[in-house]
């Protein structure tokens, strides 16, 4: 999990700063700490790599303000290999503070500067293009071309080999979750086979894989059914989402999506999920919910019926 920084001046130009690793081009922004909320992540990227406070950050929410997949593929000089899932923000800064600009000592900032859209450096790698590509589009720009990258490789044991690695460290476990509603507005919800417990479609994503791609696939494999679209409705991140269980200490960061248009035969994966269930509001406080991220996630679902109840 990344949080990233999309800054420009009164001009429009972007602030990008050369990278001590490739010496090539990019924008500020870097890795979130385990117990770090996204916008204290990326206030203390920007000043480690800028020395400079931006008051106005603002995460562009979830359609513009939160990429994955296999575009966000991204390959450090010294090997190794990543896929971000990156949490942006946007804010502005007056031309002339770069004159203040002080980066930490870390050699991770060789330089800063300010660019037109339509006169940009050489980028250093698709994750950077990918977020620039977002400020271009809504400059009437057209997108830039993305470096090549390699096939994105299924790695089905990649969470549990991760979770030996880190040996009992937090780490952070992005995915997605779907609500899927019957015509008579009722939630669907899966009975857990380990736990015994409630909890929505959904699960963890793969390496590589979009949060949208994970809730289409989570939701295929768990019911059976397919969406004709998915509305992303809720990001779920925080402390209060940490777990402690047998795959060690982690935090769970997730998006709630909104089916529409499902169909196909409800159909349950033998051994994962041993029963399914379309349920009212009203009938949710009998049930026993899997966990911080479903409670939370189904407490939204709620909130959103008695408003629509009201507003009837």
């Amino acid at each position: 999990m990344a949080a990233g920084l999309l800054i420009e001046n009164e001009r429009g130009e972007v602030l990008l700063q050369r990278r001590g690793d490739d010496g090539l081009w990019g924008l500020p922004g870097g890795a979130v700490e385990s117990g770090e909320d996204f916008l204290a992540a990326a206030r203390r990227e920007l000043r480690e790599e800028t020395g400079l406070e931006c008051p106005d950050l603002t995460w562009l929410g979830l359609h513009d303000g939160l990429v994955s997949g296999p575009d966000l593929y991204g390959r450090y000089p010294h090997g190794d290999e990543i896929y971000i899932v990156d949490v942006l923000f946007y804010g502005t800064l007056p031309a002339r503070a770069l004159e203040h600009a002080c980066p930490d000592d870390s050699g991770e900032t060789l330089e800063l500067g300010w660019f037109a859209h339509d006169s940009l450096p050489t980028i250093s790698g698709s994750i950077n293009v990918v977020c620039l590509n977002i400020l271009r589009r809504r400059a009437g720009l057209p997108p830039l071309a993305l470096p090549p990258r390699p096939p994105r490789r299924p790695d089905p044991g990649y969470w549990a080999d991760l979770a030996r690695l880190l040996d009992g460290r937090p780490w952070f476990v992005p995915g997605a979750s779907v609500y899927v509603e019957d015509d008579l507005g009722r939630l669907l919800l899966l009975r857990d086979a380990e736990s015994g417990q409630w909890t929505l479609p959904g699960g963890k994503l793969e390496p590589g894989e979009g949060l949208e791609a994970c809730a289409r696939r989570e939701l295929r494999e768990e019911t059976g059914l397919e969406a004709a679209s998915l509305e992303p409705l809720h990001l779920l991140a925080g402390p209060e989402f940490r777990y402690r269980d047998g795959a060690g200490v982690w935090d769970s960061v997730g998006v709630a999506y909104r089916a529409q248009g499902v169909r196909g035969e409800l159909r349950l994966p033998a051994g994962e999920v041993t029963e399914a269930r379309y349920v009212r509001a009203a009938e949710l406080d009998g049930l026993d919910l899997l966990g911080p991220y479903t409670r939370r996630a189904v407490a939204l679902w709620r909130e959103a019926q008695a408003g629509a109840a009201s507003t009837v």
